[in-house]
């Protein structure tokens, strides 16, 4: 299994576009594909792709179009906004959370005094 501690914060974005590309070669030669089937599959020329798998830029599309052809799309889950609560927010709602069930469906009883 290969190193699964990337530090990109203190990688160039060379070695990130590099990186990238390699990791889409792997890929590919997983899925058993050649450049030019998954070109094709993706609707780009293969030179496209072979500039990325050499470590050059491509833009931001071209890579959502491989990705999405090697079905890794997954990749891009980090990217997406989960709603969060404050923790006082929450401490709220809790405090305001039913504590007991009330039958709603008896009528209050009548206050009927005895007529002795």
């Amino acid at each position: 299994m290969g190193n699964t501690n990337t530090n990109w914060a203190s990688m160039t974005d060379k070695a990130i576009i590099e990186t990238i590309g390699s990791f889409i070669k792997h890929q590919r030669l997983q899925q058993n594909k050649t450049q030019m089937q998954l070109a094709k599959e993706a609707g780009l020329n293969r030179w496209t792709l072979s500039q990325i798998e050499n470590g050059e830029a491509i833009t931001l599309l071209s890579l959502i179009q491989i990705l999405r052809t090697l079905d890794l799309l997954y990749l891009f889950d980090g990217f997406s906004e989960k709603e969060q609560i404050s923790p006082i927010e929450y401490a709220k709602l809790l405090k305001n959370k039913r504590q007991r069930a009330r039958n709603t469906n008896d009528e209050e009883p009548e206050n009927t005094e005895s007529e002795w």
